[in-house]
This record gives C-alpha cells, structure tokens and sequence, in this order.
C-alpha cells in the first residue's frame, strides 16, 4: 500500500507556504498571499484553493508550523495559535494534523492550546533543525523573507540558540525585522545619501524594500505579492516616485540612473544592518571563518554580500544547489528547487515529521 502524502504549511502572517512531499522528496510547493490581519476568511481562501489544487489533502498527513498568530487580528498569541490550529483541523477533517512545537516535539489540534508557547512563531526552528541534521560541521542559517530575517547558529546537528521566543531573538540579533518585500522603506535608515548629500529620511510608509529591488531587478515578481505604499503600480516609474517621496521629491527630480544609484543605497543599508546582526550571532555562538551559510528566503540574493560582510563562505542554498537540504524530487517542475528555497519550513516541518525519533534533536 503506498504511503500518503505528506504535506508540510507554514501559516504566516502575510503568505500561506504549502508543500507536498512524497517518499521523502519534495514534488510541489506553493505560496499564496494571505493578510491574515484582515481577517480568517483569507485563511478560508487559500485553504478552498489548496483543496482544488490537492483533492487528496483530506487523505494525506500534514505538518504544521505558524507565524500568524502574531497578527493583530487576534487578541494575544495564544488566541491566534487555537484558532488558526482549529481552523486547519476543521478545513482538512479528517485527515491528521501534527504541529510543529519545537522542543516539545509535535501535538495535534486538540492539544496545540497546551502548548500554544512552544509552537507560536517556531517556523525558524524547524528550518534550523533540518538545516542541522543535512549539513556536517558548523553553520548559520540566514534565511531572508518578505518581512524578516532569521539569523540561527548550528553545528554537529544541533541549533545553538537558547532562545526560543520572537522577544529573545530580537534580543540577540537572531531575529531581524526586515525582509525584501514588505518592510517599510524609512525603517532602513534614518539618513540616506542623494547625489552625494546625505539627506534625513521621511518617516512615513511612502514605500517598501520592494522598491528598491524592483529597481535592482532582484525581486523575483512571483515573490512580490503584497500592494504597494501607494497602492499603485509595480512597474519601474511608479517604483521610482515612491522612493523620491521618501526624500520629498518627485520621480521627475532624477534620472533613472539617479533613482538607481539611491536604490543601491538603500540596499547598502540593509546589507549592512542584517550583516551587522549576521556577525553578532556568530561572536555569541563562538563560531568562526570555517562557518558555512545555508541561505533561504526570497531574499537570499543578498546572502553574497552577507558573507562577505562577515568574512564567510556562501556555502549551499536550502533547495538551490547541489549539496542542497531540501531533497526534491527528479523530473519536476525546473522552478520548483527555488520555490523550496523560498519556501523553507514548510518543507522543513514536513521533513521532520517523517524523520525517525531519534534523528530528530
């Protein structure tokens, strides 16, 4: 009898993560965009839309990881963990559901409100965990998203970090937040360079990161889901206008070389910032040049420069290259290694799950 499908979902805040895994390969992933602060209903969505996608989701084992409860439709944590596992449960009835508590191992629905602590925002740990159990020796995974970034110490198959809340990893640099897509411009920097002057930035959300990667041209569009500030267009012009509001001038004050160079300055900024905290985390957990990356994220364009910063080698992507973590499947779409970089712990949580109970640490 063959066995089920495993399909692994990161619920964010902002995107849903699906994956499908079959025999211990990844074969599908898919992202949706999901504002979970509007409301439930847009988990309603993506949910109807992956049981088109998948009709056999009712059939099949599923693991389980959330950011979302963070979001203010809810009003704590712990609220937004129960109603986020209750809703999963009562969408994919009656198919069994474990989710990912970290160091508490795994839980189903009904006891996800026990253990609402350990599995609230723990989506980093399980990409970190896997990380660790696929790569030899010391590492870090950098792992940039649309809003935030996770910084997280490994070596000889274990995660170093002690810390497990979002307030802790803020505390010790592991957690950044900004990411490539939807972090608000002004929170780059409080000045920034112009045509050779340094001008005080305009803190108000006149535009994202999104911007500004538009205009380098490293921002996959598949990956740019989200409106803009303004809630116009996402092409070049429209891009440019939104970063001359943040220094009080119109697109038409520049060239396009001009508003080029000022989004490489931007980037400069976040490079800097997240290398910063990329160097912290490395003195914290003692680790050295030896230290190898594992990138992921849609961000993960930045990590060259990363490592550069921090004196390291790039090391392997999560589902790019050959040594890669995420093991998928031959014959498949050719996008589908990027689409699990991007996608990480889903592919992450569903990998864990499969794995033996004493190769999980």
């Amino acid at each position: 009898m063959p066995t089920p499908d495993v399909f692994g979902w990161d619920i964010g805040g902002a995107h849903v993560k699906v994956c499908r895994m079959a025999a211990g390969e990844v074969h599908e992933v898919l992202q949706w965009a999901c504002p979970l602060w509007q409301g439930l209903e847009h988990l309603d969505r993506v949910l109807q839309a992956a049981l088109q996608r998948w009709p056999q989701l009712q059939q099949a084992r599923h693991a389980v990881t959330m950011t979302g409860e963070m979001v203010d439709l809810f009003a704590h944590r712990e609220d937004g963990v129960q109603r986020i596992a209750a809703h999963l449960a009562q969408a994919l009835a009656p198919a069994p559901l474990q989710f990912f508590a970290g160091d508490a191992g795994w839980c189903n629905a009904a006891q996800a409100a026990r253990h609402w602590e350990a599995i609230a925002s723990a989506n980093w740990l399980a990409t970190a965990r896997h990380a660790a159990l696929a790569r030899p020796g010391s590492g870090v995974l950098v792992d940039i998203g649309s809003t935030t970034t996770d910084l997280i110490a490994f070596r000889n198959g274990r995660v170093l970090t002690s810390s497990r809340s979002d307030a802790d990893r803020l505390a010790s640099g592991e957690l950044v937040y900004q990411g490539v897509v939807r972090t608000p411009l002004c929170a780059l920097a409080p000045r920034i360079q112009w045509r050779g002057r340094e001008l005080n930035v305009m803190n108000e959300f006149f535009a994202t990161v999104a911007d500004v990667y538009r205009l380098t041209g490293e921002l996959n569009p598949a990956h740019d889901l989200h409106t803009t500030a303004d809630h116009a267009a996402k092409d070049l012009p429209a891009s440019r206008q939104r970063l001359a509001r943040m220094i009080g001038l119109d697109a038409r004050d520049g060239s396009a070389q001009d508003w080029l160079a000022f989004a490489h300055a931007w980037r400069a900024c976040q490079v800097q910032e997240i290398g910063g905290q990329l160097q912290r985390v490395l003195a914290l957990h003692g680790l050295g040049s030896d230290t190898r990356i594992v990138s992921a994220g849609c961000g993960d364009f930045l990590v060259p420069d990363l490592a550069t910063l921090a004196g390291l080698d790039h090391g392997v992507a999560y589902g790019k290259q050959v040594a890669l973590i995420a093991q998928v499947a031959p014959q498949t779409a050719p996008d589908l290694a990027a689409w699990a970089q991007v996608c990480a712990p889903c592919i992450a949580v569903a990998a864990l799950l499969q794995m033996p109970p004493q190769e999980k640490v």
